[in-house]
């Protein structure tokens, strides 16, 4: 499944559409809050699902090489992280589901 297809697919806003969005590939889902775990074991192109909505959030994004990042549970977004996910070039979505919801989504539209 191709990045760019999740707003399609599923209950989820785009907030920044990476560049590449039209060929990064996701390879897994990612469930994790705490951000020193989520850094040393989270995968590349990987759909990382959090509730974490802060500029952390999008350097240990950046630092893994991740798919996306789907801001769960209707988690308010501040300007200077849109301003930063848009410098990075990072695909950014949103939803109200739950992270576990939305992963299972992404999760079975991908096979894992």
């Amino acid at each position: 499944m191709k990045v760019k297809e999740i707003s399609g697919k599923f209950p989820f806003k785009v907030l920044n559409s990476a560049e590449n969005a039209d060929e990064k590939e996701i390879g897994s889902v990612y469930c994790c809050d705490l951000l020193s775990i989520a850094m040393s074991r989270m995968s590349e192109e990987a759909a990382w699902v959090t509730v974490m909505s802060n500029l952390n959030t999008l350097a240990v994004a950046s630092l893994t090489d991740v798919s996306c990042v789907v801001l769960a549970e209707g988690v308010a977004v501040e300007d200077n992280m849109l301003a930063k996910a848009k410098e990075q070039g990072i695909a950014l979505f949103s939803t109200d589901l739950p992270v576990f919801e939305a992963a299972m989504m992404i999760g079975k539209e991908i096979g894992k």
